[in-house]
């Protein structure tokens, strides 16, 4: 429970000035000119009101794609996955930009337990910043939140709510944005909105490669399930009837198909001849288009193939090469992206000039234990960094004497009984 809730005063409780909470619903959009609900346009109806009416947006190959289904390819599930886990994982902090424009971190913010600890009651940090990443990247109208403050402008909480229960409409001319939440207006300053380039969601954009991929995967299915081509045919030279033919059919099927059909002895009668096919999968390239989606669908969330799980290109060098590269134009935009629309809704007006929300990415680029030690070493023997400040990358409490900028493999002091022997 938040220390700010302690207080038995009902009129700073935060579950009483959420949306959606019932009667004091009214009162909290009292002072936003709310007073009854909107209806809802359907001037840009979003996937979730198509939904409601049965109309699933479809591609060329007839398979639907929204985020539910889109999320059963394996290859756009873990796109998704490496980018919103990559930027949860991250420890993220709030700094004060001080006149010179140094950035000092700022330990004691109250914006800091709704980011590291829980947004609300029910959802820890991690799972808030994971699922707001996750909603940029398969909904077009971006991953939103409302930040759910007290009375005295204090942050309470941050909620995430479902899909469909909150709304963003862009002016036509502007593009400014306005939020709805179950119809009722609420200021644009109480939400985080994190969205996607063009404005529209990778999972969207990709509707047709995804799409294929999903009728790739049901043919797989039909392949190894059933069949997708027939194993064989009965040939009959002297003709049957059609009475006939049912039976026999009925007969093959009963004895040599199913799952305890395999390896039992045929047994032809009048002639009959069975002809099998012996047409593979491999055929037609069907491997080879499993695996182009994949790629397709990896340049359209820019995630290396590799990470993907794809490695048929992949080498030590070139592995690496793409890590680097995820890591300046994938992963970069998006946390550049979401410490924008942290600081905006998180901060006050005046607040924003003066704090700002920063993800540590140290962590991604972090080598092993040799070659951190070996940079640490030169750096603060070239009087690049302190030893103290290369204590602080190896997470190690300062030392006395640290803050200094000297070179520790030169004897600058000198040694007791011999006091000539200075370098």
């Amino acid at each position: 429970m938040w220390p700010f809730k302690s207080k038995p005063d009902p009129s700073t409780d935060a579950a009483a000035a959420r949306p959606g909470a019932g009667e004091p619903e009214a009162k909290a959009f009292a002072d936003i000119g709310a007073g009854q609900p909107e209806t809802k346009g359907l001037a840009e109806p979003g996937d979730d009101l198509y939904a409601l009416f049965g109309i699933v947006p479809s591609t060329a190959t007839g398979a639907p794609v929204t985020p539910e289904t889109a999320l059963r390819v394996p290859a756009v599930s873990g796109a998704i996955r490496v980018i919103s886990d990559a930027v949860a994982t991250l420890d993220v902090g709030v700094v004060r930009i001080e006149e010179d424009g140094t950035e000092t971190p700022e330990a004691g913010h109250p914006v800091l337990p709704l980011l590291r600890d829980h947004a609300n009651d029910w959802t820890d940090g991690f799972s808030f910043l994971r699922d707001l990443v996750i909603d940029a990247l398969s909904d077009d109208r971006g991953g939103m939140a409302y930040v759910n403050r007290l009375a005295d402008g204090r942050l309470a909480e941050i909620i995430r709510y479902r899909r469909g229960v909150m709304d963003v409409q862009f002016h036509q001319t502007t593009g400014e944005p306005s939020y709805k939440i179950d119809g009722r207006s609420v200021p644009a300053s109480d939400v985080i909105h994190l969205r996607s380039p063009f404005g529209r969601a990778p999972l969207s954009l990709a509707c047709e490669a995804i799409g294929t991929a999903i009728a790739l995967n049901n043919h797989a299915a039909r392949l190894f399930g059933r069949g997708a081509r027939p194993s064989g045919a009965l040939l009959f030279p002297k003709g049957m009837g059609e009475e006939s033919v049912k039976k026999a059919r009925a007969a093959w099927r009963l004895t040599h198909e199913g799952e305890d059909g395999g390896g039992q002895t045929a047994i032809l009668y009048d002639g009959a001849d069975f002809k099998p096919f012996t047409l593979a999968s491999t055929d037609s390239q069907f491997l080879e288009n499993r695996k182009f989606q994949i790629l397709e669908i990896a340049r359209v969330f820019r995630v290396p193939p590799s990470m993907l799980y794809d490695h048929d290109r992949a080498t030590w060098s070139n592995t690496e090469q793409m890590g680097r590269e995820f890591l300046s134009y994938t992963l970069e935009p998006w946390l550049r992206a979401t410490e924008g629309a942290l600081r905006r809704a998180l901060f006050g007006a005046e607040e924003r000039g003066q704090y700002a929300v920063r993800f540590d990415r140290d962590d991604l680029t972090r080598a092993d234990l040799s070659t951190r030690s070996t940079v640490i070493n030169s750096l603060t023997a070239s009087r690049v960094i302190n030893p103290n400040e290369g204590r602080g990358w190896l997470g190690l409490p300062p030392r006395p004497g640290g803050e200094e900028f000297i070179n520790p493999n030169i004897t600058t002091t000198p040694t007791s009984g011999n006091p000539d022997n200075a370098a």
